[in-house]
């Protein structure tokens, strides 16, 4: 079935070269052209599109404003947006309302291959079996309000790490946690920090946000009564995975925001499983019981059970969140990257390293395998031969107890 794509720029002329670049795609695509905001809302009030790719700069409506409207309204549809212009503010604005940010004038083959990226992943998320699964359970994990606040507030570029360190010390709770973790050995910093405003300033925005994010979605559950099953065993291999995967990403010399899209999925790449975990307690542990007794990863055993897997849940509850396309996509698919549409390294090639590799240290289930590396999927990489440099580099990062 088609995929049904909007594509909104105030600039005539763009669209029609955007006609022409991606006609060859009409076999697998069907395409609507809208010239503002307002214009793109009529649209989709007609009849829903399964991806946005809209401009950042329209007058009137610009492109951050329209794309928040697509959210309220239609939370299922994947939405991208382009710009020419180096603007941190719009961009930030863009937080939480758009999965992926493209650099514009985009090259047709690279918006060919953001949109693909987006469809294989929607076509994963939406398979009956994980909907049916989901609509079965209690307690889903909600967006934290503190996280959102954070969100807000970093839509000004110019915040000072004070104000966002404010924001965090109204929550008490968080506020200790934050300050514990970040004291511990875990980071390393070689110096005390006081103060969630310090915090910030020497981890990041970026990390910070995925802290408070997995923090929160790990304390909305009790501690699961599971024989074998240890939630701070899990809640440890997160944050090993996140540091490790973040590592790789440096030795790849990888960009920014790659660099923090992999902390963050590495954060939260196992919450389908905290979430099946805490819901059906007693499936789970059949699935563990099937596991040992068959020598098989925890992850074949859960298809075995659920029909899914716990990183296809976890996928499908972050996708309803919003977050961006890179770190859903490596959620959904870091025990099986070669299902992945992005052939490149990515957030998906650093977590599904790091999340083996880390494994090691810390056992999440006792007398389960361990996940195994995808050689293949690093074969068709070229990055098979990284592996040494990868250990390495992670033994050393541990070994120092940083993560900076």
């Amino acid at each position: 079935m088609k995929k049904r794509i909007l594509f909104v720029d105030d600039e005539p002329m763009i669209l029609q070269g955007m006609r022409r670049q991606l006609h060859r795609m009409s076999n697998e695509w069907d395409m609507d052209f809208a010239e503002s905001g307002p214009a793109a809302l009529a649209l989709l009030e007609k009849s829903p599109y399964d991806i946005v790719v809209s401009d950042m700069r329209m007058p009137g409506m610009n492109g951050t404003e329209l794309l928040n409207e697509v959210m309220k309204r239609y939370p299922q549809t994947v939405r991208l947006i382009l710009s020419g212009y180096a603007d941190q503010d719009l961009v930030m604005k863009c937080v939480g309302s758009t999965h992926q940010y493209l650099s514009k004038p985009c090259d047709p083959d690279a918006l060919k291959a953001a949109v693909m990226r987006a469809t294989t992943l929607d076509l994963s998320l939406q398979d009956r079996p994980i909907r049916q699964l989901v609509s079965r359970l209690d307690r889903l994990p909600s967006l934290p309000r503190l996280y959102v606040e954070l969100v807000d507030a970093l839509e000004d570029p110019d915040i000072p790490f004070e104000k966002v360190g404010s924001i965090i010390a109204e929550d008490i709770g968080m506020t200790a946690k934050i300050l514990k973790l970040v004291n511990s050995a875990f980071f390393g910093l070689g110096r005390n920090i006081a103060s969630p405003g310090e915090a910030v300033a020497y981890l990041g925005q970026e990390t910070i946000k995925s802290l408070v994010l997995s923090m929160r979605v790990f304390s909305q559950f009790d501690a699961a009564k599971l024989r074998g099953f240890s939630m701070d065993a899990l809640w440890q291999h997160s944050l090993g995975t996140a540091a490790a995967a973040k590592t790789i990403a440096r030795v790849e010399h990888a960009d920014p925001k790659l660099v923090d899209e992999a902390f963050v999925a590495g954060m939260l790449h196992d919450t389908g499983r905290l979430v099946l975990v805490s819901n059906l307690t007693d499936q789970y542990c059949r699935v563990v019981q099937l596991a040992r007794e068959k020598q098989i990863e925890l992850h074949e055993a859960e298809q075995q059970v659920f029909n899914t897997s716990h990183a296809e849940v976890g996928g499908y509850l972050l996708g309803l969140w919003g977050l961006p396309v890179p770190v859903v996509e490596t959620i959904t698919f870091h025990h099986c990257p070669s299902l992945s549409a992005s052939k490149t390294f990515s957030p998906l090639t650093a977590v599904h390293v790091a999340n083996a590799l880390v494994q090691e240290q810390y056992v999440v289930c006792e007398g389960v395998l361990p996940p195994p590396l995808d050689l293949e999927y690093l074969h068709l990489l070229n990055l098979s031969e990284r592996l040494n440099d990868w250990r390495e580099a992670i033994h050393e990062t541990v070994s120092q107890g940083e993560t900076r």
